[in-house]
């Protein structure tokens, strides 16, 4: 396995470069770069800091403490339509009003507030893979908000609470959570209406995989035997509290009336066999069974590759990186933890081959600028979370709104061969990521409740190695916001823009001047217009666009 390459061509270069396909520890060098591509793939927008924290601490280390998950803060209220939660308190517990036209108003004020928390989540994210996770997982089941914000968080905690845990055990919770059921009809799938669709999508998207068809109803990993099945093993759940003026947390219920008690049969993909009556267990017996298959770990393994790592499965990656990846799966029971360690700290995950392999998404563009130069609003909760929505609204512009995913397969950038990531952009996604980089830097801002946000410059700026050094403030730039290196063509007119051509000294004297008195605008102002300047051109660069 550790001597396994395999050869990419690069036309520009018309050479052959190695890759590497094993999965064996790295060795290499670890230095900012490697660093790098470890954190711009396992966070939305690490900063320069933390790029030197990683390699001071050393990968092992560095894996360690992305590989946890921190406890956030809940969704507060701040819209007046909210008339049964306090301004300032989380409404994640609270009935609604008893009448339909009073719960919507207060329903769209909560949807407004939960937006702002998820994004709020990413902006504020900390040294940790979490974020990613979630939006993996969130991908992975495609669920889209319940109308009932109550339902939608508590299932997008629950991503968050396996997000490196068990997904057998992920897969049973989400089956009979109130957001699923009421997503894929499982609250209205009974003995005398049986409804196939999340049986369907939980063999299909969210365990074996279909793969291809075989025969008359017959695919790789199930037929359409088994989907039958399976709807009636599900049988049962309904949901109770949605919008409920009593209730103040929804839960699934298990009415035994409503579940087919009859033996089911399964299809020589699980062995022939029967799923007998269990009542309230059954849909676990169910689960356990899909996965003794290997499939699922293959299916699953493949996924995350696609996300952390390429979307480009090559034969030699699905002969060599995937089994390996799935093997770990199934020898930890399923546990995710023990299959991201090995991924990230695997000879192949820093092949320099990969680095830049995958087109932001537009929530990774959009906090790929706000997070890695610690730009977050601070003003008032009213204003913050607006500001939040207006950001959302952008990401939806360009094709990505966060709990509301296009199908249940999630967003086709992340499934759709050949294209994958690059379907994220086109000729009006790009025009919306340029306008969102002029915006933050060289205009007024993201204008909202009469404020208007910025990118972070002069701390952005304060925070790097050498700040009243031009070239070493260009080179952490390029480091922090461009995962493949830089011609000495392109640093050199990043540098032109930042010292306005008039050379190292002068930035040196000007910095040196600004930085003995920060308080002074007339000589903070230019600093932070140049660094605007040169961020701007970044943003716009080919670059930028991939992690």
């Amino acid at each position: 396995n550790c001597s396994i390459k395999t050869y990419y061509m690069f036309p520009e270069e018309n050479i052959e470069t190695p890759v590497s396909l094993s999965m064996a520890p790295y060795s290499g060098p670890w230095n900012k770069a490697t660093a790098a591509h470890l954190l711009k793939r396992c966070m939305f927008g690490p900063t320069n800091q933390q790029m030197l924290d990683a390699v001071a601490a050393g990968m092992n280390s560095t894996v360690s403490s992305l590989l946890q998950i921190p406890v956030v803060d809940q969704p507060l209220t701040y819209d007046p339509a909210e008339t049964i939660s306090a301004f300032g308190t989380t409404w994640v517990h609270s009935v609604y009003p008893s009448g339909v036209t009073d719960a919507s108003l207060v329903e769209s004020a909560r949807i407004k507030s939960l937006g702002a928390w998820m994004l709020k989540r990413i902006n504020t994210e900390n040294f940790s893979i979490a974020e990613k996770m979630c939006l993996f997982w969130h991908n992975h089941f495609g669920v889209s908000a319940a109308g009932d914000s109550r339902i939608t968080y508590n299932y997008l905690m629950l991503l968050r609470q396996h997000a490196l845990g068990n997904v057998r055990q992920l897969i049973k919770d989400i089956t009979i959570d109130p957001c699923m059921l009421l997503f894929l009809n499982g609250a209205t799938n009974t003995l005398y209406s049986p409804n196939e669709n999340y049986a369907r999508e939980l063999l299909e998207l969210f365990t074996v995989g279909k793969g291809p068809q075989i025969g008359e109803g017959d695919y790789t990993n199930y037929t359409e035997g088994d989907v039958a099945a399976g709807a009636k093993i599900l049988t049962g759940y309904i949901v109770e509290g949605f919008r409920s003026n009593t209730i103040t947390d929804p839960y699934s219920s298990y009415n035994p009336i409503l579940h087919d008690p009859s033996t089911k049969q399964l299809s020589y993909h699980f062995g022939n066999v029967t799923v007998p009556n269990s009542g309230i267990n059954e849909y676990a017996n169910y689960i356990d069974i899909i996965f003794q298959q290997p499939a699922v770990a293959t299916f699953i393994s493949t996924e995350l590759y696609r996300y952390f790592v390429n979307y480009d499965l090559t034969q030699d990656v699905l002969d060599n990186v995937i089994p390996v990846m799935a093997q770990t799966m199934i020898d930890s029971n399923y546990d995710i933890l023990p299959v991201m360690e090995e991924l990230l700290k695997s000879e192949h995950f820093y092949d320099v081959s990969l680095r830049g392999s995958i087109i932001r998404g537009p929530l990774e563009m959009m906090f790929g600028i706000l997070n890695a130069t610690s730009s977050v609003p601070n003003y008032n909760l009213t204003v913050n979370s607006e500001m939040y929505l207006a950001m959302y609204w952008l990401a939806e512009s360009m094709g990505q709104a966060y709990a509301v995913p296009p199908s249940v397969a999630g967003w086709s950038a992340y499934y759709q061969a050949p294209a994958f990531s690059k379907l994220w952009i086109n000729s009006t996604t790009i025009k919306t990521r340029f306008d969102i980089a002029t915006a933050v830097t060289i205009f007024t801002g993201l204008p909202v409740g009469g404020e208007n946000f910025k990118v972070n410059a002069l701390g952005f700026l304060n925070a790097l190695s050498i700040p009243n050094n031009a070239t070493a403030v260009i080179n952490d730039i390029c480091d922090v916001f461009c995962p493949k290196a830089i011609s000495s063509t392109q640093k050199l007119i990043l540098k032109n823009i930042l010292t306005n051509s008039l050379g190292d000294a002068e930035w040196e004297l000007q910095y040196d001047a600004y930085n003995a008195d920060p308080g002074n605008a007339s000589l903070a102002d230019p600093i932070a217009f140049r660094v605007n300047l040169v961020l701007n051109q970044v943003f716009k660069m080919p670059q930028f666009q991939t992690i």
